[in-house]
This record gives structure tokens, C-alpha cells and sequence, in this order.
């Protein structure tokens, strides 16, 4: 997003906003922040008519990634800004308390799989005596018992 974009969403200026970054420089690294090129900054102003008012503006305008509006929020004291950082907060501790339910699932499914295992070869063998047992038996070759011989 542009800061122009981000500057509406959070309720200050472009030029607030953008100050408040030449001040915290150091927390947004490049995959949290680019500066246009002037053709970038031409073909997004051709592209995007809310952004025709950047089309006379000596500077090229900044585009931050979810990474940097994420730290904008930080940075900025807007109202707005200071609600959006609060409700990432929530949502970072949300996630954690989710993956912890998760790793306690995962845990006790592992149990299961420990106190089970060997067992299959003891069904499968379950299961191989009982068909045996319903399959009727073989009638012999030779009839058993004694037989008298009639020349």
C-alpha cells in the first residue's frame, strides 16, 4: 500500500506519516518499505485515479508491505493507528494460545500413536484366525478309521 493509502486508513497525514518513518527508520527494513521509481510512481498514478493528486508531487511516494503497515501502526499516534496496533497485539497472543492447543493436540495424538503401535499386526492376526474359522475344513484324502477289504 501506498502512504498516501495508509496515511487515510490511519487518520493522519502522508506528511505525518511519512515523518514519523524518517524518525524510526530503523524498523523498517527493506521488505517493510520501498521508495517508487518516478516510472513506478507514473503507472501507478495512470492506474489508480484516487492517486491522480500524486501526479504533480515533486516526491515519489513510499509502499509499504503488510510488515510495514503492520509497524506503521506502531510508530504512529493517530487513534486509529493505536487501536490497529492494539488489535495485532490480540492477535498475535490469539494465534499463540491457538498453536499451544494445537502442540498439546499434536502431543497427545502422539500418545495415542505410542500406545497403539504393534497393535495393527495384533488385529490383522485377529482377524486371519477368525476367517479361518469360518471357512469349512477340508474333507481328507484318505478316509480316516479302519476299512475292511472285500476281494
Amino acid at each position: 500500500m501506498l502512504d498516501a493509502d495508509l496515511a487515510e486508513i490511519y487518520g493522519t497525514t502522508t506528511k505525518a506519516l511519512n515523518q514519523a518513518v524518517k524518525r524510526n527508520r530503523e524498523r523498517f527494513p527493506n521488505e517493510f518499505m520501498f521508495q517508487l521509481t518516478r516510472p513506478e510512481k507514473d503507472e501507478v498514478v495512470t492506474n489508480c485515479d484516487h492517486l491522480r493528486k500524486l501526479k504533480y508531487s515533486p516526491n515519489l511516494p513510499f509502499a509499504f508491505s503488510e510488515y510495514g503497515a503492520v509497524m506503521l501502526a506502531s510508530v504512529l499516534n493517530s487513534s486509529i493507528a493505536v487501536q490497529a496496533s492494539i488489535a495485532v497485539v490480540r492477535a498475535f497472543i490469539r494465534l499463540r494460545e491457538i498453536l499451544a492447543t494445537h502442540k498439546e493436540l499434536a502431543r497427545k495424538l502422539e500418545e495415542l500413536e505410542k500406545r497403539i503401535e504393534g497393535h495393527d499386526e495384533e488385529i490383522i492376526a485377529i482377524f486371519d484366525a477368525i476367517r479361518e474359522l469360518m471357512e469349512p475344513p477340508e474333507k481328507p484324502d484318505k478316509p480316516i478309521g479302519f476299512h475292511a477289504r472285500t476281494d
